[in-house]
């Protein structure tokens, strides 16, 4: 009589359902009753704002299926799935177990979305253990989320958070300016330009230990632009430069179609890869222009992404395949990320912990806006154990953070900026065409000027591990041996750094 009664009750709710705009899955042993139709992007947005303003995160899987897929709808149905044990970013290569698990879910989405081999849409990975899959049903979803195999399911393709968009500012700026005098000295050769933040971090003094010499560090970005000869193959030899070498690589697809293989190329459009280039590594020459932190290192640049905000599917495939990429290089020591997103990307992570697990030291920009410091706090990947955050601050007396700059617990160091109470005292650098200098600035340069300070010490000491190099700049930072809740270690002295 009791089962009569369940049964019964159960018909009921069914017909009630079925004459609502509700629909209820089957999802093992009970019954999830969802919304027929997906969430508006407004409502996905407001969630998300409402995610990081109470806990300063965002995260897709701990949001319900419903949720997921309406993003998935409004996203060209891209799923980004990380397959695996917990926390198992990468494997090896014929790991029959691996394999197995990501058949079974591949098994899983072809049965509930009834397609075939032939027609559906799939991305496999070749290190990381994700893929991508075209996926158009709730019920899929819920069934991959029962699946022990499952790390994670992202709608990568979904990019209409507009919070992000009106409040960021991409980065990018492809025009000169003229530089206030006050704001470099020069040196040999014959009025090479040094930045006064130089001075601030004593890099100038630095270069009599170290230039940088036999390292090679690793840009991601948005590439070096083929109008700036000082940052191609045979501008960056000249004068006190020489002896290294300048490489371009491009894995940032153009086009609106996911699963499209239309590469942009290696080249800058944008800005600012150029400028994160020549904070590191612009030669020591007598053209008159600012000079790099380690103007002897080697540059390895990626055009990964479009801009500085890892908004777009194409950008966030672009920065793992870059990631993994300079991971497989043994004369690659130092990754240098200045761009980001304001929660985390799973195949992102993934490419991040597969080039730690190459020995990288990795550093990421802290985050640079232009009307909302006070609505973030440090952004993704700087957020993750495995890079190091670094942020800017003004010259003034008492640490306060530069004018677009984020600060918080998760920074590891600071980089002087800007001028006290004087934002447009800010680092000289080379232009996007020949002949330009610009000026810029925020997280980004901090990040690419301690990359360049990293650089001096490992080319001072070519043995160390990256745990020694890591050591050094915490032991020539201002709070050393304590760090500050806001500012991490705080300003690198790069003199005591190589000495």
């Amino acid at each position: 009589m009791k089962n009569m009664y369940t049964l019964v009750v159960l018909v009921m709710a069914i017909t009630i359902v079925s004459c609502s705009k509700d629909t209820i899955i089957d999802a093992g042993s009970e019954a999830v009753q969802f919304p027929e139709n997906p969430l508006t992007v407004e409502q996905i947005n407001q969630r998300i704002s409402e995610s990081i303003r109470t806990t300063g995160d965002f995260d897709w899987n701990k949001e319900d299926a419903h949720f997921l897929w309406s993003a998935l709808t409004h996203g060209q149905n891209v799923l980004t799935v990380g397959y695996g044990n917990e926390g198992q970013s990468f494997g090896e290569e014929g790991d029959s177990d691996l394999e197995s698990k990501k058949n079974s879910l591949l098994a899983t989405i072809l049965n509930k979305e009834q397609v075939d081999k032939e027609s559906f849409k799939l991305r496999e990975d070749d290190i990381l253990t994700v893929f991508d899959a075209e996926v158009t049903k709730l019920e899929t979803i819920i069934a991959l989320r029962e699946s022990d195999y499952v790390r994670y399911l992202e709608p990568n393709g979904y990019n209409q958070y507009t919070d992000v968009q009106q409040k960021s500012s991409s980065g990018c700026d492809t025009s000169g300016a003229s530089i206030n005098s006050a704001h470099y000295s020069t040196i040999a050769p014959n009025n090479a330009q040094v930045s006064w933040h130089f001075d601030e971090h004593n890099i100038r003094d630095a270069w009599n230990m170290s230039t940088g010499s036999g390292v090679t560090i690793g840009l991601i970005d948005t590439g070096v632009s083929k109008s700036q000869a000082l940052l191609n193959s045979v501008g960056i030899n000249d004068g006190y430069s020489s002896g290294r070498f300048v490489q371009k690589y491009g894995t940032f697809i153009d086009s609106n179609w996911w699963w499209s293989s239309n590469y942009d190329g290696p080249h800058d459009k944008c800005g600012h890869g150029t400028a994160m280039g020549s904070t590191m590594a612009a030669p020591r020459n007598d053209n008159g222009m600012p000079v790099g932190v380690a103007y002897n290192s080697n540059l390895v640049a990626y055009r990964a992404t479009e801009d500085v905000l890892l908004n777009d599917y194409h950008e966030r495939k672009g920065v793992s395949q870059a990631l993994k990429d300079l991971g497989n290089r043994s004369d690659v020591k130092i990754i240098s990320m200045s761009i980001g997103y304001v929660w985390s990307i799973g195949n992102v992570k993934d490419a991040v912990r597969y080039a730690y697990s190459k020995g990288k030291l990795i550093f990421a920009a802290g985050g640079t806006s232009t009307s909302f410091t006070n609505g973030f706090g440090v952004i993704f990947p700087a957020t993750m154990s495995e890079t190091v955050a670094v942020t800017g601050v003004n010259d003034g007396s008492n640490y306060e953070r530069c004018d677009t700059c984020h600060s918080g617990s998760k920074i590891d160091f600071t980089i002087i900026m800007e001028g006290d109470n004087n934002t447009s005292k800010a680092p000289p650098v080379l232009g996007f065409n020949d002949g330009q200098r610009r000026y810029t600035g925020g997280s980004s340069v901090a990040t690419a000027t301690t990359a360049g300070i990293a650089a001096l010490i490992w080319s001072k000491y070519p043995s160390w591990s990256r745990t020694q190099v890591l050591n050094r700049l915490m032991q020539s930072s201002e709070f050393y041996p304590n760090k500050n809740s806001s500012f991490g270690y705080g300003n690198i002295d790069a003199l005591e750094a190589v000495q």
